[in-house]
């Protein structure tokens, strides 16, 4: 590496972000190579060396981090880590064959329901099961306002169980029943300066 040493063991101390995929460091001490992003704690700086890349690293004969994974490629969903799980869940729970429940979704993505719920909050993430809900309201929305399906239809299509629950969680978030929100939406189609 051509960059002076103080500079790179900067990036390392500050978990620089700039620099990873970039640079690559070894510890002489535990002969293992990571990402300058890594949570583990830096050595000293006398026991650093500094690679261009993981296959250089691996070369002179270090082992690959198990945390930060640098063996693997930029933007890969090992380098990404958990917040790869995270993209999975929403992705499923986006689909119309949703799991039911929030076990079934983390038993699905291989992972515990407390787990999952940890990393939605990691990640900045509402909850699984508020974005679930959030999920099926807005497809009722859509399929209320295209279609002229029964009221019992669009909830079964949109992940309800019951028209009650349905209901219920249509009025908390509109502040009004499925059949005032589609009528009022006709309305508003019929006479657009309203």
């Amino acid at each position: 590496m051509t960059e002076d040493r103080h500079i790179l063991y900067e990036a390392l101390l500050h978990r620089d972000e700039r620099y990873d995929g970039k640079l690559f460091f070894a510890v002489t001490t535990t002969g293992i190579y990571c990402r300058p992003i890594c949570p583990a704690p830096k050595p000293k700086p006398q026991n650093v060396l500094y690679f261009a890349s993981a296959e250089d690293a691996q070369g002179a004969g270090f082992r690959a981090c198990k945390r930060c994974r640098p063996e693997t490629r930029p933007g890969s969903p090992a380098w990404e880590g958990s917040k790869t799980t995270v993209v999975r869940a929403l992705r499923l729970m986006a689909t119309g064959d949703a799991p039911e429940t929030l076990a079934e979704l983390a038993d699905k993505l291989g992972v515990t329901d407390r787990h999952l719920r940890r990393l939605f909050a990691t990640h900045g993430e509402e909850s699984p099961v508020k974005k679930a809900q959030e999920n099926r309201l807005s497809l009722a929305r859509v399929l209320l306002a295209t279609s002229d399906a029964p009221i019992a239809d669009v909830a079964f299509s949109a992940g309800y169980k019951s028209l009650r629950r349905f209901n219920e969680a249509f009025k908390a978030s509109e502040g009004i029943s499925p059949t005032a929100w589609r009528s009022k939406q006709t309305n508003q189609k019929k006479d657009p300066g309203s």
